[in-house]
């Protein structure tokens, strides 16, 4: 039954910091009680593999990802702040790069907690200076957090920067048919 309570903008989503780490406690005190909590471990199980689902979507548009270059926007789990606990980067950009895709990304405040936490991948992860540089000859346009300034990009630059037309909106920003106009191959969650 959708929640007639919930903001447009909410509904469906699950994350942050401390809702994750939250509902996890709570399976651990119902597991340690012997309480039955198997719905509150298919939610958690649930919102871990929507992470999965955008590799999924990002390899079934672009087929064979080996050598190429993928830009992201965005690296924290949520816009205004530095904070990566529980932040889709960390699942999306190492499965990428398992897949052979080159990274590069752009964070306004996530760089260097992202040096340390994706550390594991760093010799196939660039970061850039800005929104620009980090699609700049790149296969692909990923926006994995709704920055204010990611709001209003100007996607013609974007189009004329990078090597190949592929732009996921994981954040759902953009109108599919205005990216579509501009000659993107345009994908989204959940529209």
């Amino acid at each position: 039954m959708e929640n007639a309570f919930l903001p447009e903008k909410a509904k469906g989503r699950y994350g942050g910091s401390c809702f994750p780490k939250d509902t996890k406690a709570l399976a651990e005190i119902g597991k340690a009680m012997g309480a039955n909590v198997t719905l509150i471990e298919q939610t958690i199980q649930a919102n871990e593999n929507q992470k999965m689902k955008m590799v999924e979507k990002i390899k079934e548009k672009m087929g064979d990802l080996t050598g190429k270059t993928i830009g992201i926007l965005g690296l924290t789990f949520k816009p205004s702040t530095d904070d990566m606990r529980d932040a889709s980067s960390l699942v999306i950009l190492p499965e990428l790069v398992k897949r052979g895709a080159k990274i590069k990304a752009f964070d306004p405040q996530g760089e260097k907690e992202s040096r340390w936490r994706l550390k594991d991948i760093e010799s196939s992860l660039e970061y850039c200076d800005d929104e620009y540089k980090a699609v700049e000859a790149c296969d692909a346009c990923v926006i994995l957090t709704e920055w204010n300034q990611f709001r209003s990009l100007n996607l013609k630059k974007i189009k004329e920067l990078m090597h190949a037309d592929y732009f996921f909106d994981f954040r759902n920003i953009y109108e599919r048919k205005l990216v579509e106009g501009l000659g993107f191959v345009y994908d989204c969650v959940g529209r």
